[in-house]
C-alpha cells in the first residue's frame, strides 16, 4: 500500500507516517500545494490523503486539477474545514470520501481500505505501468497520450475517459465510475452522455492495437492486442 499525504502540518504529518509505516503502508510526504501535483504524477499512490488548507495552493484547487488531467487516485480529504458545505465542495471536486479533524486513527485506516474496495481498477497487480499499455503512453506533463510517437487528439473527456481504462487494461470498468471520471459534479449531464464519449473514444482508437469493448450490463474494458499490458 502506497499512500501520498499532502499535509503541511509537521507533527500531523510525523505522526501518521509513523502509525502507517507501523501496519505496513509506505507514506510520501508532500508539505506544499504547489509541489502536490508533480509528486501525485511521479509516486502513482494508491490513495492520496489530502489536506485542504496549504501553503502555495489550495487542496480544492489540486483536487480539481488533477481530476481534469484524468488523475484517477483515489481521494481522502482531512480537514478542519468541516462543514456540510465544505464536504460538499470537496466530494464535487472529485474527492472520493471526506474525514474531518480531528480522527481517529483506526477509522482512517478504515476508510482507506474501504477506497482500495471500492477502486479495484486502480490496482496493477501485473506490475506494469498504469501510464502505458499496447503502445499507448500518458504523458503527465503534456497532458496527452501518445501512440507510436504521435500525440492522440483526444478531447478533455475522451482523454479521462482513456486514463481510466488504462488503469485497468483488460478489465472491466463500470459506466457509474467512468460517469465519475469523465463528468465530476456534472448532475445536470444525462447518464448516457458517457455512452457518446465511448463512441468517440472508439474510433479514435483504431489501428493503436487497442479496442474499447462495451460489456452489456458491465460498463466497458480496454482490449490490448497483445493481451498483457506493457512496462
Amino acid at each position: 500500500m502506497k499512500l501520498l499525504l499532502i499535509e503541511d502540518d509537521t507533527a500531523l504529518h510525523t505522526a501518521l507516517s509513523r502509525s502507517l509505516n507501523r501496519i505496513g503502508w509506505q507514506v510520501e510526504v508532500c508539505v506544499d500545494g504547489r509541489a502536490a501535483l508533480p509528486r501525485w504524477r511521479a509516486s502513482h499512490p494508491d490513495v492520496v490523503l489530502l489536506d485542504l488548507t496549504l501553503p502555495g495552493r489550495d487542496g480544492l484547487a489540486v483536487l480539481q486539477q488533477a481530476r481534469d488531467e484524468g488523475l484517477t487516485t483515489p481521494v481522502l480529504i482531512l480537514t478542519a474545514r468541516g462543514t456540510v458545505g465544505d464536504r460538499v465542495q470537496g466530494l464535487n471536486a472529485g474527492a472520493d470520501d471526506y474525514l474531518p479533524k480531528p480522527f481517529d486513527l483506526d477509522e482512517l485506516e478504515a476508510r482507506v481500505r474501504a477506497l482500495l474496495r471500492r477502486h479495484p481498477e486502480l490496482h496493477d497487480t501485473s506490475g506494469a505501468s498504469q501510464n502505458e499499455s499496447a503502445g499507448l503512453r500518458y504523458d503527465p506533463e503534456s497532458k496527452a497520450i501518445h501512440h507510436a510517437g504521435q500525440v492522440l487528439d483526444l478531447s478533455s473527456r475522451e482523454l479521462a475517459m482513456l486514463r481510466a481504462l488504462l488503469a485497468r487494461a483488460g478489465q472491466a470498468v463500470t459506466k457509474e465510475r467512468l460517469f465519475e471520471l469523465v463528468f465530476p459534479g456534472q448532475a445536470e449531464v444525462q447518464f448516457e452522455a458517457i455512452e457518446v464519449v465511448a463512441y468517440r473514444l472508439r474510433k479514435k482508437l483504431q489501428g493503436t492495437g487497442a479496442t474499447l469493448t462495451t460489456l452489456r450490463g458491465l460498463g466497458y474494458l480496454l482490449k490490448l492486442e497483445s493481451g498483457r499490458t506493457q512496462a
